[in-house]
């Protein structure tokens, strides 16, 4: 039986000062009904907690760790940047050097705005279409999160889902009576609301792969439609790429799909793990920004050099070892096998997503495709088998409606031992 005895030491200590415990709601472990074990470092595919206990990490920092914990390709000529100096709030080249591979690697932007987060690109490249369109209304997808401003959580994923709470409080009608909901891989939802509010409607966000109710691929079509309607309504089109930007394909999921938006939101891998964001899209949208446009958006850390430094490491290292695509998929395809097998023999019902290396496992017996079918899993039997994983030595989501996301450094004999633990696992929650 491990150990959590310094980990429940520093979540005590935590609650005294921090809400909750935590710093992001779904890091309290309270969907999966314990508390949160402390992370003391990570080599490879692994991390360690504060009590010594060692994990195979799938949760990746959410996403950006792609080529795992450690790796020295992020941290090259870290020390030199920083001995130069940590930020200064005026420009530094390497600002530019990144936007220049970033546009280079996706068509669709030509330009490109560095910012500090994913939720400040989403509520930033809304505003943008706003602007651009002279039009207030904007269309979300039901179990779609793209960040936690105002406007935004209405009906979202990820954390709100967890804890039941699509609405935040604090969030006033004002605020959220221009946000326009449909449904996910549903076309047909989106059309209605065109219909409902004709010439009202700004832009639509999407995740072209929600990544916030678990992971929920489009359905064959769905964004080839989406892009021409939007054209036909005079409404821009955003793909919220702040998870499968530079992961699911080197040009993000806009090349894997072939469907170009007009905005485009980054996060996660081009910082290398560091705290960075970006939006980007044609130039004669993004020239409405200030300060060459009347659309104000701004941040003093923006283009930090170190995260740019970071960052830039990442793609130049992916661009050059376009391989790892390959590779995370053919891991993940295992991992997909190996559930649905172990799965069978223990007669346990699971739905399984997967799309490059990213996938998910959901306790249902039904096919996953959208918000409603995602909330028909079983919460209650995830919470037990992360238990009974956590215990095993796999770190898993810790909660249901959230993705596993493989890197360069799960290794094909550290897959077996998931699937191995998995069986096991299986066993005691029948």
């Amino acid at each position: 039986m491990k150990k959590h005895d310094k980990s429940y030491q520093h979540y005590q200590n935590a609650l005294k000062v921090i809400p909750g415990g935590v710093n992001s709601p779904v890091r309290a472990f309270q969907s999966v009904g314990m508390s949160p074990v402390f992370i003391d470092y990570g080599e490879g595919a692994t991390v360690y907690d504060v009590d010594g206990n060692a994990y195979t990490d799938y949760i990746g920092s959410w996403g950006p760790l792609i080529l795992g914990h450690g790796s020295p390709v992020y941290t090259e000529g870290i020390a030199e940047r920083l001995e130069k100096g940590s930020t200064f709030g005026v420009p530094t080249a390497v600002e530019v050097a990144l936007a220049e591979v970033i546009i280079d690697a996706i068509p669709s932007m030509e330009m490109v705005r560095m910012v500090n987060s994913g939720t400040e690109a989403t509520m930033s490249a809304i505003r943008l279409a706003r602007g651009y369109t002279g039009k207030n209304k904007f269309i979300k997808f039901e179990g779609c999160y793209h960040g936690h401003s105002d406007a935004l959580l209405v009906k979202s994923g990820s954390g709100t889902l967890t804890y039941g709470v699509p609405t935040s409080a604090g969030v006033t009608a004002g605020a959220a009576q221009d946000t326009l909901v449909a449904t996910y891989n549903d076309l047909d939802s989106v059309a209605a609301l065109f219909d409902a509010y004709p010439d009202e409607i700004a832009c639509v966000i999407v995740e072209p792969v929600a990544g916030n109710m678990g992971v929920v691929p489009p359905a064959q079509g769905f964004l080839k439609q989406l892009r021409e309607l939007t054209e036909e309504k005079g409404a821009l089109l955003i793909f919220d790429e702040v998870i499968t930007g530079f992961r699911l394909d080197y040009g993000g999921a806009q090349n894997y799909f072939e469907v170009q938006p007009d905005l485009t939101t980054l996060g996660k891998i081009i910082g290398g793990g560091m705290p960075v964001g970006a939006f980007g899209g044609k130039r004669e949208i993004m020239e409405k920004l200030a300060p060459t446009g009347p659309v104000y958006q701004a941040g003093t850390l923006s283009g930090n050099p170190v995260a740019m430094t970071m960052g830039l490491n990442t793609l130049h290292y992916l661009k050059t070892h376009p391989e790892i695509y390959t590779f995370m998929e053919d891991m993940a395809i295992c991992l997909e096998k190996g559930f649905l097998q172990n799965a069978e023999e223990a007669g346990i019902p699971i739905a399984v997503n997967r799309i490059g290396g990213m996938l998910s496992m959901f306790f249902t017996d039904e096919k996953v495709g959208d918000y409603t079918s995602v909330m028909g899993s079983d919460t209650d039997r995830y919470a037990q088998y992360f238990k009974e994983m956590l215990e095993l030595g796999q770190l898993l989501p810790p909660a249901q409606f959230e993705g596993i996301f493989l890197s360069a450094a799960h290794s094909k004999s550290i897959i077996e031992e998931t699937l191995a633990a998995q069986k096991s696992a299986f066993r005691k929650i029948v």
